[in-house]
């Protein structure tokens, strides 16, 4: 938080330089691991096939999300370009209003869970736009980095690899009926958002307001 570096004698130019270091930490290392993860699944596993982590309460379980968040699909090729298209703006914009923020002496704690949206909408859009180019399709055999025939799908019309998979509980039902608490499979972008929004909302509801009542007392 910008306060905690006012307290620590930092001066603007040094909160400045100290968010930059922030956003392009965050950005390559959540990057680099997101890709890499997904790579090693996309290139070792076919698409169902899954691998116990911790027992059968962690596991990796390889699916490819067609189209919008949890597998739900978008108006086919088309709505899918234009899926992938907003994604690229609604990233555009997240990226202009954080550098813009930083400019403009926004709190180190708006800088971290911006970054980290941003850097998960990154991490997927670039599933989006380019696996389809890079790889073989993953259904009946594993699949191939820069297949010489070229890949399973044009630009922009590549699919999100998740991997990650945590049912907490796989019980049945009185009636019969098998039931899974948190059943989404996922990837490290998706948890670098998931992070990000929630921090943004702990930071709105609590940090704020103290900003705020704080830079009200010292200019009174």
């Amino acid at each position: 938080m910008r306060s905690f570096g006012v307290i620590l004698g930092m001066n603007n130019n040094d909160i400045q330089k100290r968010q930059y270091r922030i956003f392009a930490i965050l950005m390559a290392s959540l990057l680099v691991i997101d890709q890499v993860v997904k790579i090693l699944v996309k290139t070792n596993m076919q698409i169902g096939e899954e691998i116990p982590l911790i027992g059968s309460w962690c596991r990796l379980h390889f699916i490819e999300n067609e189209g919008m968040a949890f597998g739900m699909a978008f108006g086919g090729a088309v709505g899918k370009i234009i899926l992938t298209t907003v994604r690229v703006v609604a990233s555009g914009a997240i990226l202009w209003y954080l550098l813009r923020g930083i400019r403009r002496g926004m709190r180190t704690s708006l800088v971290a869970c911006l970054t980290l949206i941003f850097v998960g909408a990154v991490g997927n859009l670039i599933d989006s736009c380019f696996y389809g180019l890079m790889f073989s399709e993953s259904y009946y055999s594993v699949a191939q980095l820069f297949p010489p025939e070229g890949g399973y799908a044009p630009l922009l019309q590549g699919r999100v690899v998740d991997m990650f998979y945590f049912p907490i509980i796989e019980t049945t039902l009185p009636n019969g009926q098998p039931f899974v608490f948190f059943n989404a499979i996922f990837n490290i972008a998706d948890s670098a958002i998931t992070i990000g929004v929630f921090w943004l909302v702990v930071d709105q509801l609590f940090i704020a307001p103290k900003a705020s009542k704080s830079v009200a007392t010292e200019e009174n």
